[in-house]
């Protein structure tokens, strides 16, 4: 399977030695669950895309620090993008900013949430157990690093797990689109760092509690099977 990724952001310069830029985290994760995946890498926030939309088997959007409503043309484009995989019925996997411009860009709606940042690691729970899924606990514990929320899902999708603080963490849109709101990529390393980074934008309440969060285990691995069980169906 070759698998695209959409970059849609840097990692900060002073980081990228010990974590790699976010492409890299996800090639760490899906290639130690699957050793014969190829991976492309596409810039898109500095226009580079696939010369053919079937250079590669399905996609995957990273997350960004950016927000889906902000005005810039490369959203924009990336959006028309998404439109086209979806008319194309083409795989694609949406991760934090990627789940959230797929709503976006399909008829849904992206704001800044009235309940503030969620940071840390979050408990997810599923409504509905997908084909995709191990059939094992509908929770899922997963980092988590976001103040845009998905208030309307993109049109045609299934909200297949949430929390009482993000109600659309999970979405499917038929059998081609898998988007989730958290960060499988993510170790706790560097969900650190960003906390840290941003803790007078988090407020003291939501830093102390991610950073106490931390302590727990994520389920990188787990949701990792999940995308390449959807990838491969």
């Amino acid at each position: 399977m070759k698998l695209g990724i959409l970059k849609t952001d840097a990692v900060r310069p002073e980081w990228v030695p010990d974590f790699g830029e976010y492409p890299d985290m996800f090639i760490a994760l899906l290639g130690r669950l699957d050793p014969a995946i190829e991976f492309r890498v596409y810039d898109v926030q500095e226009g580079v895309y696939p010369e053919t939309i079937d250079e590669v088997d399905g996609y995957l959007i990273t997350g960004s620090k950016s927000s889906v409503y902000d005005a810039d043309p490369w959203i924009a484009r990336l959006m028309d993008f998404v439109r086209e995989l979806h008319t194309r019925r083409k795989k694609l996997v949406g991760i934090c900013f990627g789940h959230q411009l797929v709503a976006q860009a399909l008829g849904g709606k992206t704001e800044k949430s009235p309940k503030g940042w969620g940071v840390g690691i979050h408990q997810h729970r599923f409504q509905q157990l997908p084909a995709w899924h191990d059939q094992g606990a509908a929770a899922f514990a997963i980092l988590v690093s976001h103040q845009d929320q998905v208030v309307s899902p993109a049109l045609g999708a299934d909200v297949l797990a949430g929390s009482e603080f993000c109600e659309n963490a999970v979405c499917q849109v038929g059998e081609h689109i898998l988007t989730f709101q958290g960060h499988p990529e993510f170790v706790p390393g560097y969900a650190q760092e960003v906390m840290q980074f941003r803790r007078e934008r988090i407020g003291e309440e939501a830093y102390t509690r991610g950073m106490a969060s931390l302590a727990e285990d994520a389920e990188p691995e787990r949701v990792g099977r999940w995308i390449l069980a959807f990838l491969r169906n």
